[in-house]
């Protein structure tokens, strides 16, 4: 993807789709994917695009009374890494990256990986609702 900041009347989403278009294939489709479980699970979640420099194009990053979590996509792995996440009970365990961290984690999702639909949205409620009690 070139480089190219999110200008003001321009929307955050459409450099994640732009992405999301770009990877065209199971990285793509999985970025989508939890993109939708995202706004389901929070329909007030606000997108955005952060972090873009010489070295990187940039990051789809979700928030909600601040940051939820970032969508990172690698040659054989799309990550999600939870700003509060150490924070977050996460009793499915889907946290499995960034483990030793005292604030963030982040679930790594592999190719022909099953999300547990369910457990992710709770996670993101859970994140946005931390987002709001940390806001007060």
């Amino acid at each position: 993807m070139k480089k190219s900041a999110t200008t003001k009347d321009e929307s955050p989403s459409r450099p994640i789709e732009a992405r999301i278009k770009e990877l065209d294939d199971w990285r793509g489709k999985t970025l989508s994917h939890v993109r939708a479980l995202i706004k389901q699970a929070d329909p007030e979640v606000v997108e955005e695009w952060k972090w873009v420099k010489e070295s990187s194009p940039g990051v789809p990053v979700w928030a909600h009374d601040g940051g939820i979590c970032t969508g990172e996509t690698y040659k054989s792995v799309v990550k999600l890494t939870f700003f509060k996440g150490a924070s977050l009970k996460d009793p499915s365990g889907l946290f499995n990256s960034s483990l030793e961290g005292k604030v963030r984690r982040a679930i790594d999702f592999h190719e022909g990986d099953e999300i547990d639909e369910d457990a992710f949205k709770t996670l993101i409620r859970a994140a946005a609702a931390l987002n709001k009690s940390s806001a007060r």
